[in-house]
């Protein structure tokens, strides 16, 4: 049976005893795409001679969207990225509402949004769409989730990103839908699927609780994906989770899941 989606997995989640090199160059072997993170975190020389196909990574070292020294730094470290993900040829650079930093907590916390941050918000990704147009490159802009993972992270709410993209609606910037994210934070997630669909540029998952392959928790990745494919999305879906077990097992039931 033909496989309706696009595949990848991220490499920085799987095999972690494995050398970035060895990961990327299995997860080519076995029909996966691969996600990476911070590209400042990797030997770029390693990376392009891997053969590995990059889904997605990070396009920003630090910045955030809503005020005006954040959006310099975002939009010049997106530059930087541009270049970085124009020579690995990665399909989708991503974006957050601010810098994340260990354990992925906000660089610089954000507990209350107001209306002149979204102005400010809507007026920086409008930049970076212009220079994705510029540079023939797509953006991303992730929603995480607040109660688990990610609490003070501001335009983080899935809501808050579809705002965003669509009320923007160009094809340089995307969402990055992410369901762990989604589960955690609002559920419902065949129904922001289908809200969502029109500015998708990728789709990532990984079962809740836990963080770990579908099949492992509360979320009917099966139902998901026949959603999915009955409105017609045929795009990439990325597993960005961590192994329970054998991380080759973990691909086979993303594998099988979607």
């Amino acid at each position: 049976m033909t496989q309706p989606f696009k595949l990848s997995a991220c490499a920085e989640m799987l095999w972690r005893d494995k050398p970035m090199e060895w990961r990327l160059r299995r997860l080519s072997e076995l029909g996966f795409e691969a996600g990476i993170w911070n590209w400042q975190a990797h030997d770029l020389d390693m990376l392009e001679k891997s053969g590995a196909r990059f889904s997605s990574m990070t396009g920003y070292i630090r910045g955030r969207l809503a005020d005006d020294e954040g959006a310099s730094e975002l939009l010049a470290t997106a530059l930087q990225s541009i270049e970085i993900g124009k020579r690995l040829n990665v399909a989708r650079l991503n974006l957050h509402g601010t810098g994340l930093g260990d354990g992925g907590l906000p660089v610089t916390p954000c507990e209350v949004v107001i209306g002149a941050m979204w102005l400010k918000a809507r007026d920086t990704l409008s930049r970076i769409a212009d220079l994705g147009a510029k540079h023939g490159v797509t953006f991303m802009i992730e929603n995480l989730n607040l109660p688990v993972d990610h609490p003070g992270v501001p335009f983080a709410r899935i809501e808050d990103t579809l705002a965003l993209v669509s009320s923007i609606d160009r094809p340089e910037l995307r969402l990055n839908l992410d369901l762990y994210h989604v589960q955690i934070g609002e559920g419902n997630l065949i129904e922001w699927c289908r809200k969502c669909q029109p500015w998708i540029g990728e789709i990532q998952v990984a079962d809740v609780p836990g963080r770990k392959e579908p099949g492992t928790g509360e979320i009917n990745f099966p139902g998901i994906a026949r959603a999915l494919k009955a409105m017609g999305y045929s795009g990439p879906v990325c597993m960005e989770a961590f192994a329970s077990g054998d991380s080759e097992a973990a691909l086979e039931a993303f594998r099988n899941a979607f």
